[in-house]
């Protein structure tokens, strides 16, 4: 006890992990809760195919190594050989994010992408990531990708190019988030007009939804990241 009120944990605990008190303010926790708990999940998950790793795989070993060859075979058809590095980040990514916009099927769950601070926190750290890759590759010359191909435009160019690259992590969380929550909204719209007949058919129409915001976020940082490789123009 603090101040009279119980320990954030415990009193998250009580609240059903919907907020907790930090320095006497509640502060909205149920997406970073969640968050942890499709972290914990892949966690055990990859723990358990690490045990069990065999030279025939099957079952589970099988899905996710058709899952994480498919997504190296299209990383490397894009990018070249300077994406193999990169599979490991980018697969993550997409697993990572898949996986929580499952969450958001599961009667009790939500998904934590519905929420605007985890597709801000993951766009952000995208426009970091690649802006660093390519200062590492090009060293000062990446300043060559904002000014354009004539010295002459530098001064229109630049202002744009940054504006440009400012907008994308803007572009990629509003993206994430708009569709993912449109379709929490709608899903309990169903689920409160027609519990069972109404939910089930939505369900595989969201499934390929959440599918493919999860590949789209994958592909748009894969092509940021390519971008930023590619030879500055003088």
């Amino acid at each position: 006890m603090a101040g009279g009120l119980p320990h954030p944990v415990l009193l998250s605990t009580f609240m059903g992990m919907d907020e907790i008190a930090i320095g006497g303010t509640m502060v909205e926790f149920k997406h970073v809760f969640y968050s942890w708990v499709c972290m914990a999940i892949l966690f055990t998950v990859a723990l358990i195919m690490r045990r069990r790793l065999t030279m025939v795989p099957g079952g589970l070993q099988n899905f996710f190594e058709a899952l994480v060859d498919t997504i190296e075979n299209f990383i490397l058809a894009t990018m070249g050989d300077h994406g193999r590095k990169f599979v490991g980040l980018l697969a993550g990514m997409f697993i990572y994010i898949f996986g929580m916009n499952l969450m958001g099927l599961v009667p009790g769950f939500d998904a934590p992408t519905a929420n605007l601070n985890t597709t801000v926190c993951m766009a952000v750290f995208v426009l970091v990531f690649y802006n660093a890759v390519g200062l590492i590759r090009w060293k000062a010359h990446y300043i060559h990708h904002f000014t354009g191909p004539s010295k002459v435009l530098i001064p229109l160019m630049f202002p744009l190019e940054v504006v440009s690259h400012l907008s994308r992590p803007v572009s990629l969380s509003l993206r994430l988030f708009g569709n993912i929550r449109g379709e929490e909204i709608v899903m309990v719209l169903f689920f409160v007009m027609a519990p069972i007949l109404g939910t089930l058919p939505i369900y595989a129409l969201f499934l390929l939804g959440k599918t493919m915001q999860a590949f789209v976020f994958f592909m748009l940082t894969m092509f940021y990241i390519k971008g930023a490789l590619e030879a500055p123009e003088h």
